[in-house]
């Protein structure tokens, strides 16, 4: 009688941990992936700017058009915590001189002022503690 108490108290215990009513209890970290875009980078690209003066201000593209050599694709995903993902992609377009005919960015990017900042400040003062402490 006692063994079939402690084996359904035990499946009782193991059957209501299994149920959570708190979502979301495990901190997720932001996941920025790809290229960093920024506006004011973006801003700076013009028509005319040969390819080393693009990968000079934006850096490596993710992903080159493999049909045709004069296609970069600047792709920048971020997923902050449990939100869904965010994803902005530039397109460059570049003559068979390398010169940039024509880009295009599917999504607006925010602007410095608007950056999300995920850094609070706390003002805690250190406790007081002895060296003989041990806990």
């Amino acid at each position: 009688m006692r063994l079939k108490s402690v084996i359904s108290i035990a499946c009782l215990a193991m059957a209501v941990t299994a149920c959570s009513s708190v979502d979301r209890i495990v901190y997720r970290i932001d996941v920025p992936q790809g290229n960093y875009l920024q506006s004011y980078e973006v801003e700076q690209l013009k028509a005319g700017m040969n390819a080393e003066q693009v990968q000079y201000l934006l850096g490596t593209p993710v992903l080159t058009d493999p049909f045709s050599a004069n296609t970069w694709y600047y792709v920048y995903l971020e997923q902050r915590g449990y939100e869904k993902p965010d994803q902005h992609t530039l397109t460059v377009n570049f003559d068979h001189n390398r010169i940039v005919t024509s880009f295009h960015l599917d999504r607006p990017l925010l602007d410095s002022d608007q950056v999300f900042e995920n850094n609070t400040i706390i003002d805690a003062k250190p406790a007081k503690s002895a060296w003989w402490k041990f806990w």
